[in-house]
C-alpha cells in the first residue's frame, strides 16, 4: 500500500493490532522523522507503528513485531534526562534498526561508547560503504546520505562492525549481524537520502524476512469485517464536508453498512464556487449514498458579522458547527455510532481520546473529518468509528481510489475547515464572499484548462481587506486586490512558492479583473513555509 514531517507525541501504551498481520514497530524518542519512517517502511507494503519509547519490551512481545527501530532524536545519550527504552528489548531476539539518536542509544546499552563529536555534520554527506551487504546491499558507494548530528561512536560494542563511514563520521553504519543488531548515523527515510529506501527495503524484507500483505484490498477486506461487527443494525452518522477523508470514510462504510450511514453535510456558506451542490448530487444521484443537506449559510455569516480577528473567527465558526451539528442529528436520529475520519497521525499526535468509564467505548470529544476546529458537547454522546485510524493521507487516497471515489475528489487540494472565511482577511460579508468565490474559480479553471492542477499542493485566491487606486477605461476605481497564493509541498508541514509559468499568471490576472467585480489587482505571495503558512489566517 503506497502511503506528511513534525514531532509526534506517541502514546505509553501500543494499539491493539492484529496479531496475525506481520509488522514493524517504531519507538519514537521525538525525532521530528518518526511518522515518515512509518510511511517509508508501508510503502514497501508492510505495517507498521509508531510507539512511545516507553513502550516496555513485554508490551511488545504481545505485539510480536518483526522488528524494531530505534528513532532519532534531539538529545544526546549520555545527558542525564536524555530517553531510554527498555533494556530487555535486546533480549527478545527480533532484528533492530537504530537511526541516528536511537543507533547511539544501541551502542551507549550495549557496552560501547558515544561523545560529542569533534565536528557535527549536518545536511549531506556522501556515504563510503565498506561492507555492500545484507543492510546496504544495492546501495550505490558515494550515495548521498542526509546527516543530523553532533555526536558519534567512538567505541563499537562487542560483536559489531563498520558497514560504511563517511568523511566526518568512521561510523555511519554498523552492524551486529549475529543478533540483527544494526544502526545507521544517518536519515535514510528522508528524501535527501539517495538509496535510503533501498536501505529500508532491505531491513524490512531481508533482515525481519517481512511479506508485502499490508495492500488496499487487505484493508478493505478487514475494516469492512471490523465495521459489520462493531456496528451491527445501528444506525451511524457521518458529518461529510467533501474532503478525501470524509468521502473516503463514505464510501468504505457504505460497502460495510449500506443504508444504515446516514451523511450529514453542514454548508456554512464559506464553500468553493459550485461545491456544495456537485458534492450532494454525486453522492445523492451517482453513488446513492444518502446525504442530509443543511443550508445554514446565514446563521454563520451572522456568527463572523464584525469580527476581524482570525482567532475569534475560527472560535465563533466552530461553535455553530457543533450547534448546527447538534439540532441536526438529534432531529435525523438516533444515532449509536458517529464515524470520524481519523488518521494515523491524528491518533500518533493526538491526546484528545475519551474513554466511556461503564463501557470502555471511545466516545466522541471532536468533529476532526469536517473542520478541526472545536468539539462536541459532552452530553452528546455517540460511540466512535474510526475505520481509517490507521491510514496516513496517501494511504486514504489510494484506497478512495480502490473504493470507486472519483479523482476529483480523491486528489482535490486540501481545502481549511473554515472555508473562504479565512481567505478572506478582516470581516466576512456576503460581497467579499462573492469576490472571492469568483476569483477562486478562475484560479481553477484555468489551472484545469492547462493540465496543472496536479502540479500544486494548493493553488487559491485571497481577498485582502483593503482597496488601491486603478484604472479601468477612463475611469478610476478603488477595490479590492486579490492575492494568488499557489505552493509545491509533499506533507503540507513545509512548503516552496511555486514558480508559476508567467503566462498563467498573466490570463489569471487578466481575467480575474475583467471579469470579478469590485478586484482591480492581482498580486503573488512568493513566501515559502515557514517563515510564512500556507493559508493567511
Amino acid at each position: 500500500m503506497t502511503l506528511q514531517t513534525q514531532t509526534a507525541t506517541t502514546s505509553d501504551e501500543p494499539s491493539r493490532a492484529r496479531l496475525d498481520r506481520q509488522m514493524l514497530v517504531i519507538l519514537d524518542f521525538g525525532s521530528q522523522y518518526s511518522e515518515l519512517i512509518a510511511r517509508r517502511i508501508r510503502e514497501t507494503e508492510v505495517y507498521s507503528e509508531v510507539l512511545s519509547y516507553r513502550t516496555t519490551a513485554e508490551q511488545l512481545r504481545q505485539l510480536n513485531p518483526q522488528g524494531i527501530i530505534l528513532s532519532g532524536g534531539p538529545n544526546s545519550v549520555y545527558d542525564e534526562r536524555a530517553p531510554h527504552c527498555d533494556p530487555e528489548i535486546w533480549n527478545l531476539g527480533v532484528p533492530v534498526l537504530g537511526v541516528c539518536y536511537g543507533m547511539q542509544l544501541m551502542v551507549q546499552q550495549l557496552g560501547g561508547q558515544v561523545e560529542r563529536a569533534e565536528r557535527a555534520e549536518y545536511g549531506k554527506a556522501s556515504l563510503n560503504i565498506d561492507d555492500p551487504t545484507d543492510l546496504l546491499t544495492n546501495v550505490e558507494d558515494g550515495s548521498t546520505m542526509w546527516m543530523s548530528h553532533g555526536d558519534s561512536v567512538t567505541q563499537m560494542p562487542p560483536g559489531f562492525e563498520v558497514l560504511a563511514h563517511t568523511n566526518n563520521t568512521p561510523s555511519a553504519a554498523i552492524a551486529d549481524h549475529t543478533r540483527k543488531y544494526y544502526g545507521v548515523q544517518f536519515h535514510p527515510e528522508v528524501v535527501h537520502s539517495k538509496g535510503g529506501q533501498a536501505l529500508i527495503r532491505n531491513f524490512v524484507y531481508h533482515i525481519c524476512d517481512c511479506q508485502p500483505t499490508w495492500t488496499t484490498e487487505a484493508f478493505i477486506e478487514e475494516a469492512v469485517r471490523e465495521v459489520r461487527a462493531r456496528v451491527g443494525d445501528r444506525r451511524v452518522l457521518l458529518a461529510l464536508s467533501g474532503g478525501v477523508d470524509s468521502s473516503t470514510l463514505a464510501f468504505l462504510l457504505n460497502k460495510a453498512i449500506g443504508d444504515k450511514l446516514t451523511c450529514m453535510f453542514i454548508d456554512q456558506g464559506f464553500m468553493r464556487k459550485g461545491e456544495p451542490e456537485r458534492l450532494v448530487k454525486l453522492f445523492e444521484e451517482q453513488f446513492h449514498i444518502n446525504v442530509s443537506y443543511v443550508n445554514a449559510r446565514e446563521r454563520f455569516l451572522e456568527q463572523v458579522k464584525g469580527v476581524t480577528d482570525p482567532e475569534v473567527k475560527r472560535k465563533r465558526i466552530g461553535h455553530e458547527f457543533i450547534q448546527v451539528f447538534e439540532e441536526e442529528s438529534r432531529r435525523l436520529g438516533p444515532f449509536d455510532y458517529l464515524a470520524q475520519g481519523t488518521l494515523y497521525p491524528d491518533v500518533i499526535e493526538s491526546a484528545d481520546t475519551n474513554v466511556d468509564p461503564k463501557t470502555g467505548e471511545r466516545v466522541a470529544v471532536k468533529i476532526k473529518s469536517h473542520h478541526n476546529v472545536g468539539g462536541l458537547p459532552k452530553d452528546l454522546r455517540f460511540k466512535l468509528v474510526e475505520p481509517l485510524r490507521k491510514l496516513f493521507k496517501d494511504e486514504v487516497r489510494k484506497l478512495g481510489r480502490s473504493l470507486g471515489l472519483p479523482e476529483e475528489i480523491v486528489r482535490r487540494h486540501p481545502f481549511p475547515g473554515p472555508g473562504l472565511a479565512i481567505r478572506i482577511l478582516g470581516e466576512v460579508t456576503a460581497e467579499k464572499l462573492d469576490i472571492l468565490r469568483d476569483a477562486d474559480y478562475i484560479v481553477r479553471q484555468e489551472i484545469r484548462h492547462r493540465g496543472m492542477y496536479h502540479d500544486f499542493w494548493q493553488a487559491f485566491a485571497v481577498l485582502l481587506p483593503v482597496r488601491s487606486v486603478g484604472v479601468m477605461g477612463d475611469q478610476r476605481t478603488y477595490a479590492y486586490p486579490i492575492v494568488l497564493r499557489f505552493v509545491s509541498s509533499e506533507d503540507g508541514m513545509t512548503a516552496d512558492w511555486s514558480r508559476t509559468p508567467y503566462d498563467l499568471l498573466e490570463a489569471i490576472s487578466n481575467r480575474i479583473v475583467n471579469e470579478v467585480k469590485g478586484v482591480n489587482r492581482v498580486v503573488y505571495d512568493v513566501t515559502s513555509k515557514p517563515p510564512g503558512t500556507i493559508e493567511w489566517e
